[in-house]
């Protein structure tokens, strides 16, 4: 299975625009990091929702990707957040996902979404990706 090396080096050539930094893969799940500055927040100064949502999307293809391989073509299908109180706004925010079911032409995960640096749940998400068939 690829390394977080690997699949960072396919997330900046394959993403260029994407912020997200991995922190850790394996063992069905992954945590993954998006920094929060003056372009993620929202008036209010909050972190925007797009920017947690990409963040949940981002950590649980590299939960996939860290258990079947690199293969680009595994697409998200569903994702649903549920935003549960107000990330700190200057702080990056934490996604960690643990995979619920790995098959193989659907995946399923949660990820819970934290402002480093704090134990309290700031979003929760769950997400089901299409695996193509080999």
């Amino acid at each position: 299975m690829p390394t977080q090396t690997e699949i960072t080096q396919f997330l900046r050539a394959e993403f260029p625009q994407s912020q997200c930094v991995v922190l850790a893969v394996g063992n069905m799940s992954a945590t993954v990091k998006h920094p929060v500055g003056i372009n993620e927040l929202r008036p209010g100064g909050t972190v925007s929702g797009p920017v947690m949502m990409t963040l949940a999307d981002v950590a649980l293809y590299v939960a996939i990707l860290g258990e079947i391989g690199i293969v680009p073509l595994t697409v998200t299908t569903s994702l649903n957040i549920n935003f549960l109180r107000k990330p700190t706004a200057g702080a990056a925010v934490i996604g960690v996902c643990k995979l619920i079911k790995l098959g193989k032409s659907l995946a399923v995960g949660e990820v819970s979404i934290y402002s480093e640096g704090s134990d309290e749940l700031v979003a929760h998400a769950v997400g089901t990706y299409a695996i193509p068939r080999s």
